[in-house]
């Protein structure tokens, strides 16, 4: 789905412009993004299965919920509807903690130059909570334990979108500090 996204500096500050995602992609401009990492007390972590129609990385495993933030949309409201969108899941501010700003570049093809600053959550969630996967951008929704996403990570499953271990380990690494801190 194209929409509109606001436009930053290759500092990621806000430069006052919005365009489509489609042509940030096609020009390479830098622009903001969300990831939502949901986990639960237990140790699991939600993974997605992005859908089989996907610019970028169809049907590859990545991050619980992940997309652009709209013109406009503060970066706490686009995680929010994010995850309302892909994994049906209502949330408020106070569910999210922010961990990082990952800035990264990603060259998919001569028309696809993904330069994003993509704003990394946290947010636990009740293992039965209801998960309904937003069938246009989602394929399928998993619950994994951290170990085994591990183990996944470690043997370089290409079901998982590549170049991503360092973030993967980050944000693992962080979960399990929080549900250690919890006990």
């Amino acid at each position: 789905m194209d929409e509109l996204i606001d436009i930053l500096d290759a500092k990621g500050n806000y430069t006052g412009r919005s365009a489509l995602k489609s042509e940030a992609h096609k020009n390479g401009w830098w622009h903001p993004t969300i990831h939502v990492w949901c986990y639960t007390r237990t140790g699991k972590v939600l993974l997605q299965q992005r859908g089989k129609h996907k610019d970028s990385y169809p049907l590859k495993w990545d991050v619980s919920v992940a997309g652009h933030i709209g013109a406009g949309e503060s970066n706490e409201l686009g995680a929010i509807r994010e995850t309302m969108e892909e994994i049906g899941v209502q949330i408020v501010s106070e569910d999210l903690e922010k961990l990082t700003v990952f800035k990264q570049v990603k060259n998919h093809s001569n028309t696809f130059l993904d330069c994003e600053f993509c704003h990394t959550y946290l947010c636990k969630l009740d293992e039965h909570v209801p998960l309904k996967k937003q069938d246009s951008e989602v394929e399928a929704l998993q619950w994994l334990m951290i170990d085994e996403f591990k183990k996944r990570i470690a043997s370089n499953h290409l079901d998982l979108i590549p170049n991503s271990e360092e973030r993967f380990y980050f944000v693992l690494s962080e979960i399990e500090s929080r549900i250690k801190k919890s006990k």
